[in-house]
């Protein structure tokens, strides 16, 4: 993928839905050639008021945005509707409002998280309580295993690129250990280096016992707009749990959220 071209937006008319796309058309802008399509996936096949609904949001981002939003109306389960649709439409970015979750609830498998996980695409997660658009500031945190992927890296640099936004690179010192010497710290080091060109500003190492605290931290006292995360490049704990941290920012963080998948 040399640059984003379509967008989908999970879309039901809910706030966390509506937030989703205020950023994304912030995030689009007035001149740039990318399509949105907004996917409505209904589970009682219940649609024919929907053109109507749709229109009218139409018109509302007509003058905010270069080409005319798009939808998919279907019928069926939402993760495995969406994934189809991702495939069909050739999405490259996935831009999905969260309404989040307390800490007691984590087990409790998000729709967002879910698709995060099984979706095979970059996915954007944006809290419903997330401020007007600004993407200046990117922290991507990174474990001390080496990045499994490192292509992944050219959608952040993308995004870096199209919003002349500078890249800190954040690890969270959660365990004791010397961090930053290893041989796999070392390629991830190099491969950041290479990828992220000009933009890549700088490479904090913060200690907290806590990774999600540690993060949110960081990202209000140096202004972070968006904290990325490689998946398979986090540990909470020696072992974790599939998907542990990425549920766990998805559903507790204070900013949006770029899963690079």
């Amino acid at each position: 993928m040399d640059k984003i071209e379509t967008i989908l937006i999970p879309f039901d008319f809910t706030k966390a839905s509506k937030k989703a796309l205020e950023y994304a058309a912030g995030f689009v802008g007035r001149l740039d050639d990318i399509k949105i399509v907004l996917a409505y996936v209904s589970g009682n096949c219940n649609l024919e008021l929907l053109p109507e609904n749709f229109e009218r949001l139409e018109k509302e981002y007509r003058g905010i945005l270069k080409n005319k939003l798009e939808w998919e109306i279907q019928d069926g389960k939402l993760i495995e509707t969406l994934i189809k649709i991702r495939k069909k439409d050739k999405i490259d970015l996935i831009i999905m409002g969260t309404s989040g979750k307390d800490k007691k609830e984590i087990k409790q498998h998000t729709n967002t998280a879910n698709l995060v996980l099984k979706g095979k695409c970059p996915v954007l997660v944006i809290p419903h309580d997330c401020q007007d658009y600004n993407l200046a500031n990117i922290a991507l945190v990174i474990g001390r295993e080496e990045i499994d992927d490192t292509k992944k890296l050219g959608t952040l640099l993308m995004i870096a690129r199209k919003c002349n936004a500078k890249v800190h690179v954040l690890t969270v010192e959660n365990q004791p250990g010397l961090y930053g010497y290893s041989k796999e710290e070392e390629k991830n080091e190099n491969a950041i280096e290479y990828y992220l060109e000009t933009f890549y500003k700088e490479r904090v190492f913060i200690k907290n016992n806590d990774v999600i605290e540690g993060i949110n931290t960081y990202a209000i006292k140096n202004d972070i707009d968006v904290v990325a995360i490689l998946p398979r490049n986090q540990t909470m704990h020696s072992e974790p749990t599939e998907g542990e941290l990425t549920q766990m920012l998805i559903l507790n963080s204070k900013v949006p959220i770029l899963v690079l998948e």
